[in-house]
Parts: structure tokens; sequence; C-alpha cells
């Protein structure tokens, strides 16, 4: 091991590790992880080497930075961690919260943990909608779907809605590139007896450069990624500095995807955000198709943020439902079972009327 003094610390969770002399392992007593000693000294080894070789302005760097580096300080003392046995979600609430149900699974059985290692977000985005709001909203999510399964109408299930800051990161760079498109426009007229097409071809080339501030990747992996897709967006400008003052009465989830986990999503989104950008420029074509694509991009600060996620786990007939609602804007998502015994009986009803009305036009035909 190095002589150098090093705070060693979880790679699974980020708890502090200690050398196990008997199993010859660094452990860590919070999330039961064990590794080689040799394993943890090349890892912080090559942290260090990156380290030392970013340039000072952290920015226009080939690799995001995340600019999350502490833990919750004093603040830990007040608070707790609830894993849910079914599913491993970790959830941070205040000490005196007594949860009932993991919003994830719905599992009623959540059992208290010591809260330590857990790293502190730099933002939090606050509730504005309340659970009056969310419940109402769900209600008008259900309403008119006659198949619905009577589980999801009663009013006990929609209260089980909870309220939960859901763990992301925010990528702040820029891109710059080329995008080369194949256009055409096509015209159909008569000639005599003959029905002509002619069309003309284009070649089409956009270039430009965008930058970005804090695209979203959310870091839990048990919150589907298209259910967090489909709620954006979220209002930055209310965004503030964590404080555990906005967590009384909901629960944080702890972020299990790392950032280099996160990095490829992250790749994705903003290198289509200046396609999509450089693609609405193309305009006044009946046809246009993209031939080449260079994007090059500029990652730059990597933020740890929680933000605000009224969420509903149902069960049905051994299939699990999550519906997950944007605690800012009320945007709602979530899919829908149907009971198979309505759907029958709705459907023998209405066949049964069809069937009288055709048997007496027959009558009379």
């Amino acid at each position: 091991m190095s002589d150098k003094a090093t705070n060693y610390q979880c790679p699974s969770c980020t708890g502090p590790l200690h050398y196990d002399g008997a199993a010859g392992r660094l452990q860590c007593d919070y999330c039961g992880s064990s590794f080689d000693p040799a394993e943890i000294e090349k890892l912080y080894a090559e942290k260090e080497q990156q380290a030392a070789s970013q340039p000072e302005t952290g920015s226009d760097t080939g690799e995001w930075q995340s600019s999350a580096d502490e833990d919750w300080g004093t603040d830990a003392d007040k608070m707790r961690v609830y894993s849910c046995p079914s599913c491993g979600a970790q959830l941070i609430c205040e000490e005196t919260t007594a949860a009932t149900s993991c919003p994830y699974c719905g599992n009623p059985t959540v059992i208290p943990e010591q809260f330590s290692g857990i790293l502190k977000p730099d933002y939090i985005l606050p509730f504005k909608l309340s659970k009056e709001d969310a419940v109402s909203a769900l209600k008008q999510h259900y309403k008119g779907k006659l198949l619905l399964p009577k589980l999801f109408r009663d009013n006990n299930h929609i209260e089980e809605l909870r309220g939960i800051y859901v763990p992301f990161w925010l990528f702040d760079g820029g891109a710059e590139g080329e995008v080369d498109y194949k256009a055409a426009n096509s015209r159909t007229y008569k000639d005599d007896d003959y029905e002509v097409t002619e069309t003309d071809h284009y070649d089409v080339h956009r270039g430009g450069s965008i930058a970005f501030e804090k695209i979203p990747v959310d870091a839990s992996s048990k919150m589907p990624d298209d259910h967090m897709d489909s709620i954006e967006p979220f209002d930055y400008t209310q965004m503030q500095p964590f404080s555990t003052a906005y967590l009384p009465g909901y629960l944080a989830d702890k972020y299990d995807v790392t950032v280099d986990d996160s990095r490829a999503r992250a790749d994705r989104r903003s290198r289509e955000t200046l396609e999509n950008a450089l693609r609405e420029t193309v305009t006044g074509y009946g046809t246009c198709v993209t031939d080449h694509t260079d994007i090059r991009l500029h990652r730059g600060k990597v933020h740890y943020a929680l933000l605000p996620v009224w969420m509903l786990s149902t069960k049905w007939n051994g299939e699990s439902f999550l519906f997950a609602m944007n605690g800012q804007t009320g945007k709602l998502v979530g899919d829908l079972p149907t009971d198979r015994g309505r759907y029958w009986g709705t459907f023998g009803a209405i066949a049964g009327v069809v069937t009288v009305a055709l048997t007496v036009i027959l009558q009379f035909m």
C-alpha cells in the first residue's frame, strides 16, 4: 500500500474502507463490499494521475469532471437511510420519518440503517406541487379508462403516492460540428397521356456550435430512464444550493449510477441536442435525410442534484406498474393494466347487444 495518507472510499457506495486483517481485504462497513488492497491502490493512483493531468480551469477537457466531492458533514446526524429488502433502494430521510412503503416497488417493509459515506448533492430543486396536486393529477389520469382494475381507482391506494427527490447528474459543456444532408423536392404533372414526376436533389450542409448547462441524466438504477425523460423538463431557475431544510416530509434516493456509468448517455444527449438544432434549420424540402455527421464534444463540469418526483408503485397480476410525476410541472407518465375480467364482460355485453340487433333486422328482411 502507499505510504501516503489517503482516506479510501468504497467504489460502490463511497463509504469509508477499513483493512480486515483476517480477510486480508479492504472492507466497507456500509454496503458490505470487499476489495483487494492492490485493486484500490491502483484505482486511486489512476485518479490522482488523471487529476494531475487536468488543467486548472476545469473546462473543455476530454472527460466529464464531477464537482461533487464531499459528504453531508454535520447534517448526517439528522438523517437516516432506509434500505428496501425487495428492490435494494436506499432512501434518505430525516430521522423522525417512519417509512411505510418503498416508492419504487411498493414493498411495505423498510428497514432503517446507519447513515454514513453518502455523497452530498450540490443542488436541490424543491417540490412545487403538493401531494393533493399529485393525487388530483393521478385521478384525472385514470378518468375515462373503463377497463382499469379497481385497485388503481381506490382512494386508499392513490394516497400511497410518495414524494421523492431523485438523484441526477447534471452535465455542463458544449458541442460543435457539421452535418450533411441529402434533400429533394418532387413535383408531378400531366404530359399528354403520361404522368411525369420530376425530382430535384440537393446537398445541404449545416454547421454550428451550442453551449448547454445541466443536461440531466438520472443516477438511480431503479428509476426507468424513459420515465424520467418523459417528465422533463425541470425548471432550473428554482434550483437551490443543497440544504436538508427541503427534505422534511419527503424521501431522497441515493445515487447508485456513477458519473462514469452515466457519461455515455450524457454524450448521446449532448450530440442529439446539436443535431436536432441543426436539423431544425433545414426547411423547404419535401424529403431530407442525414448523410454524414461530425460532432465534437467539449465536456465540462458535472453537478450532483436532487430533483422532485411524485411516485406510486403498484403490483397487478405479478407485474409492476410505476407512475412518476414531475414535482414542479405535474407532467405524468405511467403504464396502465387492463382488467381481463372487465374486458371480457364488456365485450360480452356489446356482443350481446349487437346479436340482438342483427336478429331483429334479419326478421324484417
